[in-house]
């Protein structure tokens, strides 16, 4: 008998949207277990409209992103145990694939309201090879 997979569809509010996204607010991130730690953030209504993220410490371990005042005051985060982090995934023709540390998703896992940061003076790169630490 095959095991049944449960997947996971939680909805994000990002108040600001994505870069180059910005028109869109609301989002579901999408798991399944079989394909973790990636998972898909799916625009509801747009079915051809979702990126793959991957928490920013599953690619780098130590990651710790700098986050503004503001952006810490916009997320109503209070301690960094109540923040998700999440990357997205690029995957190249060449199939090699980078993520964007440079401008992480920032989620408050209590209110479910995110935002993508852009850590200003920050070691990480936006095109960060997946696959190195």
């Amino acid at each position: 008998m095959a095991e049944k997979i449960e997947m996971s569809t939680v909805t994000l509010r990002l108040p600001l949207g994505l870069l180059g996204f910005e028109s869109t607010k609301s989002y579901w991130i999408i798991s399944n277990p079989e394909d973790a730690p990636f998972a898909w953030l799916q625009v509801p209504d747009q079915v051809d409209l979702a990126f793959l993220v991957v928490p920013a410490f599953a690619v780098v371990h130590d990651y710790a992103p700098n986050l503004s005042d503001l952006d810490v005051e916009f997320l109503g985060l209070e301690s960094p145990e109540e923040a998700l982090i999440y990357a997205i995934v690029t995957l190249r023709a060449d199939g090699t694939s980078t993520v964007n540390l440079k401008g992480p998703i920032v989620i408050n896992r209590e209110t479910m309201i995110g935002k993508q940061v852009v850590l200003a003076n920050s070691p990480y790169v936006s095109q960060h090879p997946l696959g190195s630490n």
